[in-house]
């Protein structure tokens, strides 16, 4: 190479990072994965692939932390039963935290009730022919409206022991996946066989394993979004409106209903909010439109906030995973919801992998 400064030097070509050819074995595992995910999805069987991986990934990154110091044989069953015991002790700890709630709250929906019964009469009343529109009769009394309750609860008993059945097959379906779980971790026990399995039974091992790896990437991010979402709501009840001398009342009930509404998917964000304003009536109107406003704003943040958490944990931008939830959601419903980060996780590290993005 001349080193003239008057003589043009040639540039070298950068040659792109050389893609690794996939073989036969390796798609049909692609092929098995992607099967076995859009099984569970259509056949709602998210909850079970959620639960068992939860298990999986617990069990394993336990025994990693005594391996080394105890005997092979020692690590797994320890790590079994340290998981069963803190599982029980939180289970408990957590019903009995409930229980205690509930029977704090209890005594306050009755007279709740007829409180938000009054709002609602006085807002219809203020508003003229326009609440007598949108605002029933019946939400105006008490009485009317748990009436009305009863005899929703009667016409769709049929719905609700539907329903009841469907939640105890997905409570079994856990419980088989959290099984299913404990063989896979117990099998290197009585099977090492990293030597002996053929081309596609490793790349299955291999795809799985990092389909876990992305899940637990996942469920970290789902932490710090429950750390976040679970406190708004009491930090706005108990803190921000009291600060500018607001109390709006049965705040404590209210974290209670919130809690419990949270459990249930946007149905459930729907409910605590709408009660939550309706009280705020109760104050002044501009407390309930900075009710309102305030709630509508974070709960519509919830997406956002969960890409951006999420995007944190698997290294991608918080629009794409904004893009899987959605479509999640579309394809698949709350499954889709759950899932969809997960897959997505598992499918960019692997594009990348290849060298394809």
């Amino acid at each position: 190479m001349s080193t003239n400064p008057l003589v043009p030097v040639t540039p070298v070509a950068v040659s792109p990072e050389p893609r690794r050819r996939i073989a036969w074995e390796e798609a049909v595992a692609y092929a098995i994965i992607g099967a076995l995910v859009l099984f569970a999805l259509m056949q709602h069987l998210a909850a079970a692939v959620i639960v068992g991986l939860m298990l999986y990934r617990i069990l394993d990154r336990l025994s990693e932390r005594f391996r080394g110091r105890m005997s092979h044989g020692v690590v797994r069953p320890l790590a079994l039963l340290i998981v069963t015991t803190a599982t029980a002790a939180i289970v408990a700890a957590a019903v009995a935290l409930i229980v205690t709630m509930l029977r704090r709250g209890a005594a306050n929906v009755p007279e709740m009730m007829e409180r938000m019964a009054e709002i609602l009469g006085s807002v219809r009343l203020w508003l003229g022919g326009l609440g007598r529109q949108f605002i029933p009769e019946v939400m105006t009394d008490a009485e009317d409206f748990k009436a009305v309750i009863v005899a929703w609860l009667k016409t769709h008993a049929q719905t609700l022991r539907a329903g009841s059945v469907w939640l105890g097959i997905g409570l079994v379906h856990m419980i088989m996946g959290s099984l299913m779980a404990i063989l896979v971790f117990f099998r290197h026990v009585t099977h090492h066989d990293s030597e002996d399995r053929g081309p596609l039974a490793r790349h299955l091992v291999e795809k799985v394993g990092r389909f876990a790896e992305a899940f637990s990437q996942i469920a970290v991010a789902q932490v710090k979004i429950s750390a976040v979402n679970t406190s708004l709501t009491g930090i706005y009840l108990l803190v921000v409106l009291p600060l500018f001398g607001i109390e709006i009342p049965f705040r404590t009930t209210l974290v209670v209903i919130t809690f419990l509404c949270g459990l249930i998917p946007v149905l459930g964000n729907l409910i605590s909010n709408t009660v939550i304003t309706i009280l705020s009536m109760g104050v002044s109107m501009g407390t309930a439109f900075a009710s309102l406003a305030f709630l509508v704003v974070i709960h519509k943040l919830e997406y956002l906030i969960n890409s951006r958490i999420v995007g944190g944990e698997t290294d991608s931008q918080a629009w794409e995973i904004l893009l899987a939830i959605i479509v999640g959601e579309a394809a698949f419903g709350v499954s889709g919801v759950v899932m969809a980060p997960i897959v997505y996780a598992f499918i960019k590290r692997e594009l990348r992998e290849h060298a394809l993005v």
